[in-house]
C-alpha cells in the first residue's frame, strides 16, 4: 500500500487554488505535501498570484492568470531542480503559496486605544477615538511575504485588521499633532482629514507590500477627560453670551456670581461678616450693574481683579494645572 501511494504520487497533478476560503489572503497549497511531481500542470485562475519557495528563499511570483506546465515551461526556480526522484520521492522540497490579487474592500478600522495630542486653540490635552474602513490590495507579494506571511502556513483577512490596528495609532497621533485642528473642527474635516492619514499610512504600510487605495473616517468620540472640558467651555461660552446680551463685562458678572454665592454660604466668611446687609447691598449692586446702559460697560482685561477672576475662572474648568494657575497668579500680582 505504502509502494502504491508512492507511485500515485509521481503521476502527473494539477496545482490550482480551488474554492480558496473567502478571508484567504495566501493559503499554502498542500495537496501533495510539499513535493512538485514531474509534468505538473500550474493553474493560476482570476484575482489569484502564485508564490514559490524553494529551500527556504523565494524563486518565482506569478501574479498574473496563467496556465504554466512544469515540465516543459521554463519559470526561474524550476531550473534549479536539476535532480528529482529518490526512491519515489522527491528530495527537493517547495511551498506554493497561492495569494489573492483582487482588492479588499469596505475592511472596518477603529483605534484600539485613545490618541491624545495638544489642542492648539485652547491649550488642553484631548484624546480621541476615531473608526471607520479602508480597502487594500497586495501590491508587493514577496514583500508581503516576506515581511508579513513569514512562516504561517495561511494568512486571513483578521490576521492582516490585527496588524492594521496596531500600526494605525503612531501615524494618527503625527497627524492629528502636526494638523493644528482644534476638537471642535476635527468632525467638519473628516474628509480632509481622512485623505492626509491615507498618505500617511500609505507610506509607512508599503514596506509590507500592500497599498491602502481608500481610507475613510466615519465617526469620532472623545474620551470622559476630554469631554468633561469640552462641557465646561460650552458653559463658559454661554455665560459670556448671555452677559455680552445683558450690556454686562463677563469678568464684573463672574465677580458678582461669586459673591452671591459666598453670600448664600452660611458656614463661610459671608455667613460670618456679610450677614443680611451683605445680601441687600449685593442685591442692589447686581440691579445697577444689569441697569446700567451697554455703552458704560468698558472692557477691564487690564484689570488686575478682572484677570483674577479669569484666571481662577481657567482653573476651576480645568482648563490649565494647579501649578500654571500659582504660577499666573504670582505673576500678576508681581506686577502690582
Amino acid at each position: 500500500m505504502a509502494l502504491l501511494n508512492a507511485l500515485k504520487r509521481q503521476f502527473r497533478s494539477v496545482i490550482e487554488w480551488q474554492n480558496p476560503h473567502p478571508d484567504a489572503l495566501f493559503q499554502q497549497w498542500t495537496d501533495n505535501g510539499d513535493e512538485i511531481k514531474n509534468a505538473s500542470t500550474l493553474i493560476v485562475g482570476p484575482g489569484q498570484g502564485c508564490i514559490f519557495v524553494y529551500q527556504g528563499k523565494v524563486q518565482a511570483v506569478i501574479e498574473k492568470q496563467c496556465l504554466i506546465n512544469l515540465e516543459t515551461d521554463n519559470i526561474p526556480f524550476w531550473t534549479t531542480i536539476s535532480k528529482f526522484m529518490q526512491f519515489f520521492e522527491s528530495e527537493h522540497k517547495v511551498g506554493i503559496y497561492f495569494f489573492k490579487t483582487s482588492q479588499i474592500l469596505d475592511q472596518k478600522w477603529g483605534t484600539t486605544s485613545v490618541i491624545k495630542y495638544q489642542d492648539p486653540k485652547y491649550q488642553f490635552p484631548v484624546g480621541l477615538k476615531l473608526f471607520g474602513n479602508y480597502s487594500y490590495r497586495i501590491a508587493e507579494p514577496k514583500d508581503f511575504f516576506v515581511n508579513v506571511v513569514g512562516s504561517h502556513n495561511d494568512f486571513f483577512i483578521d490576521d492582516f485588521r490585527a496588524i492594521m490596528s496596531a500600526r494605525i495609532i503612531h501615524p494618527l497621533a503625527d497627524f492629528l499633532a502636526t494638523s493644528r485642528y482644534s476638537y471642535a473642527e476635527i468632525d467638519a474635516n473628516r474628509e480632509e482629514i481622512a485623505l492626509g492619514l491615507k498618505v500617511k499610512l500609505s507610506i509607512a504600510f508599503q514596506a509590507l507590500g500592500f497599498d491602502i487605495t481608500d481610507f475613510r473616517i466615519e465617526g469620532t468620540d472623545f474620551d470622559d477627560d476630554t469631554l468633561k472640558r469640552v462641557n465646561r467651555i460650552a458653559d463658559l461660552n454661554a455665560e459670556a453670551q448671555a452677559a455680552q446680551a445683558a450690556g454686562v463685562d463677563y469678568a464684573k458678572l463672574q465677580h458678582l456670581e461669586a459673591m452671591r454665592e459666598a453670600a448664600r454660604n452660611e458656614g463661610g466668611g459671608a455667613g460670618m461678616g456679610l450677614g443680611l446687609g451683605a445680601g441687600i447691598g449685593l442685591g442692589q449692586q447686581m440691579a445697577q450693574t444689569l441697569t446700567e446702559p451697554a455703552a458704560l460697560a468698558q472692557p477691564v482685561a487690564n484689570d488686575t481683579v478682572a484677570k483674577l477672576t479669569q484666571l481662577k475662572q481657567l482653573f476651576t474648568a480645568e482648563l490649565i494645572s494647579a501649578d500654571e494657575y500659582a504660577a499666573k497668579k504670582k505673576a500678576i500680582l508681581d506686577s502690582l
